[in-house]
């Protein structure tokens, strides 16, 4: 969340950074109403000292006329820090449900823009892959192969649920060793992390638990929810912390399952497994000093090229336009691997990489100690490393062959143990 004197002190920056990003928030109300908690607060803490002059006064030799008089003066002044508390508590409340509104603000090299066809395109590495034969997406490759089954897993569990097989189970095993092993070389600590997590840490990291706007599946009277990436654990890992100074940046990695309720994400270009409700991620997450995270934002963008260079995927990067960065990001980095059989063709978002700044630090409370023994935020950062699902998507179409077998990049033939995947009987 934004720091309520910096909506103050810089509103009309606020209201246009909203306006840009096509977001339904009112930064003069969280204005308005953090002025009324402050005038309310300051009459609480007004009335609190009344309240300890009336004790201190009490324990006086007084007559039994003053003594009355002080006792009716308590118990009106009880009645009053009651009702104060309670107007304090109510503003405190709204105020909290709008500022959970308000994004935060853009770097002002972010192009303006609604959706992703408004992203920048900043560089690009390969050319689309070309075929002399007529070539298949991978939903097809998957079922000619049997490595994927979409109707046993809609039978099972529903649509955009899918069953890995055969050799489609390792290729996603080496898909996640192969980035940690990159990351474990960058100095990430590595973790496995609960899929599920408490609801005030979702809210924390900018997920919206409830509504029908929600991505999240809750867990019903638990007061928890599935977690849509390791970011939520990763990033909750330290709330309530006050870290060294001297240890930053702390980058950490986290595999996880991600569960995503993608409601009305529908069509063609949510094809197979491009936009499911389960998947595997491998997820990279950094705590910074605040001076150090644009720094760190280009390390997280670098490991990510690294990894899909090193498959030797096409990809390009794009800078993501105010309307797609979702509410914690500052800055976000996609990068887009072509994808032979998407729509005949296109660039399919595999992984992104945000600095959110302090946004998420602010709600869930991690900070550091300055050299001015102050208590200051840290800035907070995450990076796809590998989504699987469309990790396996980018392998299976870009090194598909005529004969219908599909070749393993070189450098996941060591996970893997084999080459190459062809369709064999299967005992």
């Amino acid at each position: 969340m934004l720091d309520y004197r910096f909506i103050k002190d810089n509103l009309p920056a606020v209201r246009k950074n909203i306006a840009d990003r096509y977001m339904k928030a009112d930064a003069d109300l969280v204005v308005s109403l953090y002025e009324k908690r402050n005038v309310a607060l300051r009459e609480l803490e007004d009335e609190r000292k009344k309240r300890n002059d009336n004790a201190a006064a009490m324990k006086g030799k007084l007559d039994a006329e003053a003594r009355q008089k002080l006792i009716d003066e308590g118990k009106a002044l009880k009645d009053r820090i009651l009702a104060l508390e309670a107007e304090s508590a109510a503003v405190e409340k709204q105020l909290d449900e709008e500022g959970r509104k308000i994004p935060n603000m853009a770097h002002p090299d972010a192009p303006v823009g609604k959706e992703d066809k408004d992203n920048t395109e900043v560089k690009r590495v390969g050319e689309p892959t070309k075929f002399d034969f007529p070539h298949k997406d991978h939903v097809q490759l998957g079922q000619d192969l049997d490595i994927i089954d979409f109707d046993a897993a809609t039978r099972v569990s529903g649509t955009k649920f899918y069953y890995l097989k055969n050799e489609a189970v390792i290729l996603e095993l080496a898909l996640v060793r192969y980035a940690l092993d990159i990351l474990l070389k960058r100095g990430f600590t590595l973790f496995t992390t609960p899929d599920v997590a408490k609801t005030e840490i979702l809210e924390g990291i900018g997920f919206n638990p409830r509504g029908p706007e929600s991505n999240v599946y809750t867990v019903e009277g638990e007061g928890t929810c599935l977690i849509g990436t390791a970011e939520i654990t990763l990033g909750g890992y330290y709330s309530g912390s006050v870290l060294e100074r001297d240890r930053l940046p702390l980058r950490l990695a986290g595999v996880s399952h991600c569960f995503r309720r993608e409601a009305g994400a529908a069509g063609q270009f949510s094809k197979g497994l491009y936009r499911v409700h389960q998947f595997t991620k491998v997820e990279m997450f950094a705590y910074t000093l605040p001076e150090d995270s644009d720094r760190i934002h280009e390390e997280l963008r670098q490991i990510e090229e690294e990894i899909f260079l090193g498959l030797g995927i096409p990809f390009r990067v794009v800078d993501t336009c105010t309307g797609d960065l979702g509410a914690p990001a500052y800055r976000k980095w996609d990068l887009e691997a072509w994808m032979p059989g998407r729509n005949g063709g296109d660039w399919g978002e595999v992984t992104s990489t945000s600095n959110c700044t302090d946004f998420q630090a602010r709600r869930l409370n991690v900070r550091y100690k300055d050299t001015d023994g102050k208590n200051r935020f840290v800035h907070m950062l995450n990076g796809t490393a590998m989504a699987c699902s469309r990790g396996i998507i980018s392998v299976l179409e870009n090194f598909q062959r005529a004969d219908g077998s599909v070749a393993i990049p070189p450098a996941l033939v060591p996970y893997c143990g084999f080459s190459e995947i062809r369709r064999t009987k299967r005992g």
